[in-house]
């Protein structure tokens, strides 16, 4: 199959499932075509098999906010035409569904169009009245929709008022990314005294509670020596970082930014915390669950359907600090069953989440849309 993919290159998410999605599809020996406005950040050195466009916005004087999801339309369009690109899969409704709609407008038909729907594009952006019946449009009329979790497409139906088939493929990990000696490396600079290290990923934007990851941090460790380790960057870092200051934790956490490979930080820890108020899936905790790590969650959006309590994880009401700190604690004091817990998160990961399983099912998808066998 010919695939081209559209997503956001930044790093997120989103952008990470797609660039991996497209990788993974080309090792089988189908031609990729990312059609992006930058180069995405997983991607690195395009391989054999893949091709990336870029699509460039112009600049005129009238052009306040210059017209991206346009620029894109036609890049599409182009990419098609010159390519013979059989489908289009496109991740984040907004703006690329619509700019893949226009696309195939251009070529007066084309190739099929698959929008997968990763959350923020339907709970924040898609919800909001001005984009909400553009976004709808999108999905209306695209050949397939995905979601990445069941709560994700009960929310779509019901913000967006769509009555289509949504079909539910979650997120997934490549857990031989994990590297135990670049992690061993980093456990041993970050925790010099060889306490536990927790650890926290997000884009540090407001509905991941990031103040909750320093409340839980800092009931543990009055009871557990230990470090806090947070990875990414975001809007809500600077205040992270004063109330850090503020609370006299500062020896103990780190502010380590946007690293790569993350799963080389990630192995050093023994327990991931996402106090979400908002999670559609919850990709870090997945990634830090393959490199064996507990995860210690709230029970938002698509996360109990990644984390079985119990079982590798554990899930609280949103904003219930004083239980996930206590669970914490639990595990740290029990060292045995925190081994357990972090080996059955690795095995959960893997057994359920493991990038050739579900990439076995958009490639049945992609095949089924365009005809081939």
């Amino acid at each position: 199959m010919r695939v081209g993919v559209t997503c956001y290159p930044t790093v997120g998410g989103s952008g990470t499932v797609a660039t991996e999605l497209g990788l993974a599809m080309a090792r089988r020996g189908h031609e990729v075509h990312f059609i992006c406005y930058a180069m995405p950040y997983r991607l690195g050195r395009v391989p054999p098999g893949v091709t990336f466009h870029e699509v460039t916005v112009p600049t005129y004087p009238l052009f306040q906010y210059p017209p991206y999801s346009l620029a894109l339309a036609s890049q599409m369009a182009d990419a098609v035409r010159t390519h013979g690109i059989e489908l289009l899969h496109v991740h984040y409704a907004i703006p690329h569904a619509v700019s893949a709609l226009l696309a195939r407008e251009i070529l007066g038909g084309g190739p099929r169009l698959v929008v997968t729907l990763h959350g923020t594009d339907i709970t924040v952006v898609g919800a909001d009245p001005s984009f909400l019946p553009i976004v709808r449009l999108g999905i209306e009329r695209a050949d397939a929709v995905t979601a990445v979790s069941a709560d994700l497409a009960r929310v779509t139906r019901q913000t967006l008022g769509v009555d289509r088939q949504i079909e539910v493929i979650p997120n997934f990990v490549d857990a031989s990314r994990c590297d135990r000696e670049l992690s061993a490396a980093h456990r041993r600079r970050l925790s010099p005294d060889g306490a536990p290290i927790l650890l926290h990923a997000s884009n540090f934007r407001p509905v991941k509670r990031v103040r909750d990851v320093i409340e839980v941090f800092r009931q543990v460790v009055e009871r557990v020596p230990c470090h806090l380790v947070m990875l990414g960057d975001g809007p809500d870092r600077p205040a992270a970082e004063r109330l850090v200051r503020e609370l006299d934790l500062g020896p103990r956490v780190e502010f380590l930014g946007n690293v790569s490979p993350v799963e080389g930080v990630l192995g050093a820890g023994d327990i991931f915390l996402l106090p979400s108020q908002e999670e559609s899936f919850g990709l870090a905790a997945l990634e830090a669950m393959s490199c064996g790590v507990a995860v210690v969650a709230s029970n938002a959006g698509g996360l109990p359907e990644l984390i079985a309590h119990g079982d590798g994880g554990f899930v609280f009401p949103i904003g219930d600090t004083a239980a996930m700190a206590a669970q914490v604690v639990a595990l740290l004091l029990d060292r045995a069953e925190l081994g357990r817990q972090r080996e059955r998160a690795r095995c959960r990961a893997v057994e359920h989440f493991a990038t050739d399983i579900v990439v076995d099912r958009y490639e049945e998808l992609c095949r089924r849309l365009v005809g081939h066998d």
